[in-house]
């Protein structure tokens, strides 16, 4: 299993709709909600590019917006972590 672990930029949640379209992908397994962090539990990942769009909704109007954090590992041997940042959304 995969996990894909999203910590929100302050001041944004991720939207509903966001959810539902992540759910209905056959590969997510499981989606959390926990605080400012989403994980996305994934059934496994093989060659096959993927990609995985989160709508966020800003709610708190945050100054000098700091970048926030992707995680990538497999549950069972997470010493493979991968780690990215991003610093915005687009519109």
């Amino acid at each position: 299993m995969v996990i894909i672990e999203v910590s929100l930029l302050s001041g944004f949640i991720m939207t509903s709709k966001s959810r539902i379209l992540l759910e209905n992908r056959t590969i997510v397994k499981k989606i959390e909600v926990k605080a400012n962090v989403v994980y996305i539990y994934l059934e496994k990942l093989n060659d096959e590019s993927q990609t995985f769009i989160l709508q966020l909704e800003q709610v708190i109007q945050v100054k000098n917006l700091k970048p926030a954090t992707i995680k990538i590992y497999d549950y069972y041997q997470p010493g493979g972590l991968q780690i990215s940042c991003y610093s915005g959304v687009g519109s």
